[in-house]
């Protein structure tokens, strides 16, 4: 009994620094941050259970890795593909019935920054939990097979050695290189460019972000929409419609918005600035409604993505009821 409580405490000191990069790893292979945190939890289970057998030719944290990775692959079997509503059909030019939903779609999640947090004794724990978590990726990731998948995160996000990622995965170097050429390929014509994605500074940033807070509370359309860029895109899964152009995301928020409404709370999701939104109910009382994730440049708001989903408020540490 000794033994295995001190092997409890051993492992608990050794393996806890790594479980939110962990569930970061998890998140951008899976799409999903309730299926993410379900994994993390198997993996840790599983690294328990075998602890006793852990030799040390590997790192701890390459060995929880190889379990980490071999679940999500067999999880990928069993599932389907995390979408969002633009990856199913061309853009809607009219608002959809107010209820319209695809439950049976298995939808992207956005990812909590407060999920990574900090470890001050281990801050490369964070830098590797924090990186390569822009939606556009973790969206492009969903339509490579899931060996591929692991290999674009572990070389071209975490910056795992081509031996080290072939020995993980049962791969030679060559197999993981050539892998890693067809995903890139991929993804080049999937992930937008990278100069058409950069941000404003942060003054200028929270300055537009300030601006549309205050426009949707109003539900001052016209103010919204000229913070939007030409070709912004908007879409609100699990409802299965989205909207592309200014005009056609003011049509949309015409119909979904009434003055006094709403009210918006500023928070941070996928390394991108992001908002609980609240919608006031029957009963007068403001109710968790959405995530909302921004993707914002220089020439103003490019993407909006509101995940409809309450469970989701948890994630980020917000109540589902605004007072």
């Amino acid at each position: 009994m000794k033994t295995d409580e001190k092997n409890a405490d051993e492992f608990a000191r050794l393996a806890d620094p790594f479980r939110r990069e962990l569930l970061a790893y998890c998140y951008r292979m899976l799409g999903s941050v309730h299926d993410a945190e379900d994994l993390v939890q198997e993996v840790y289970l599983r690294a328990w259970r075998s602890y006793a057998g852990f030799d040390g030719r590997a790192s701890l944290r390459t060995w929880l890795y190889r379990i980490a990775t071999n679940a999500c692959l067999n999880a990928l079997e069993h599932s389907s593909r995390r979408v969002l509503p633009s990856g199913l059909a061309s853009p809607s030019a009219d608002p959809p019935p107010v209820g319209a939903r695809a439950p049976e779609v298995a939808w992207l999640e956005p990812f909590s920054e407060r999920l990574i947090g900090g470890v001050p004794e281990d801050p490369a724990a964070v830098v590797a939990a924090r990186a390569g978590l822009r939606l556009a990726l973790i969206a492009a990731l969903q339509y490579l097979p899931g060996r591929q998948r692991a290999v674009v995160v572990l070389r071209d996000v975490l910056a795992w050695p081509a031996a080290e990622v072939a020995d993980l995965l049962g791969m030679t170097s060559t197999g993981v290189n050539s892998t890693l050429l067809r995903a890139r390929s991929r993804l080049e014509r999937l992930v937008p460019a990278s100069d058409e994605i950069t941000e404003p500074d942060e003054p200028a940033q929270r300055e537009l972000l300030d601006r549309f807070a205050k426009a949707f509370e109003a539900v001052d359309i016209p103010a919204i929409t000229r913070l939007l860029t030409e070709q912004a895109a908007w879409e609100m899964p699990p409802v299965p419609h989205w909207f592309s152009g200014r005009d056609a995301i003011g049509r949309l928020l015409e119909t979904r918005l009434s003055p006094g409404g709403n009210r918006l709370v500023p928070t941070r999701a996928n390394d991108q600035p992001a908002f609980g939104m609240y919608l006031r109910g029957e009963d007068g009382v403001l109710h968790a409604h959405s995530i909302q994730v921004l993707t914002v440049t220089r020439s103003g708001i490019v993407h909006i993505s509101s995940f409809i989903d309450d469970s989701l408020f948890d994630f980020f540490d917000l109540p589902l009821v605004h007072e």
